[in-house]
């Protein structure tokens, strides 16, 4: 569950991308550099560490920025963080920034499992048909799956629409068990 206090360092974040109309750009640099930290386990675990100093974890985080291309505002963002001791929160701040962003930009994102490789063309109508649903412009990951027996899920924000046939058997299953 996200705090109240990553939403409060997101919005904030985001007001000020909003502002410099850099939205997309700010995001792309906190999720790399967010990116770093979650696949750093001992680096992660360092800046959460609350037994070390603010000043060495301060260190590290800027030695890492200085080998990144980074905005001079997402820099200070970084810094901030670190400094206020919530830099262990970046990943959450990360994710509640992404919806206040597709949010603003009309895009929702959409999972699709599959139990067989889609062509392109059937993605592309998949895409089409589910922006004319939504009203938004649909950024969609493709999943092969093969437990699924057949058919697609479709996760649509936290919506999930599921035409499995292993869903569809497990609703027989079910309904047979309830006749006995």
């Amino acid at each position: 569950m996200i705090s109240n206090i990553s939403k409060r360092y997101a919005r904030a974040f985001f007001e000020i991308a909003s502002q410099e109309k850099q939205l997309e750009r700010y995001y792309k640099e906190l999720k790399q550099f967010a990116s770093i930290i979650d696949g750093d386990k001992a680096l992660r675990d360092f800046l959460a560490n609350p037994v070390f100093e603010q000043g060495a974890k301060k260190e590290v985080v800027e030695k890492i920025i200085g080998k990144m291309k980074l905005s001079g505002m997402t820099v200070n963002f970084l810094k901030l963080l670190v400094d206020k001791k919530r830099i262990e929160l970046l990943s959450d701040i990360e994710s509640c920034y992404r919806q206040l962003m597709d949010e603003a930009l009309k895009k929702v994102i959409v999972n699709l499992r599959t139990a067989f490789d889609l062509s392109r063309d059937m993605q592309n109508y998949i895409s089409s048909r589910l922006e004319k649903v939504t009203g938004r412009q649909v950024e969609m990951t493709v999943e092969k799956d093969p437990t699924l027996l057949g058919g697609i899920v479709i996760g649509v924000g936290d919506t999930l629409y599921d035409g499995s046939i292993r869903n569809q058997l497990n609703n027989m299953r079910n309904l047979l068990g309830e006749a006995r």
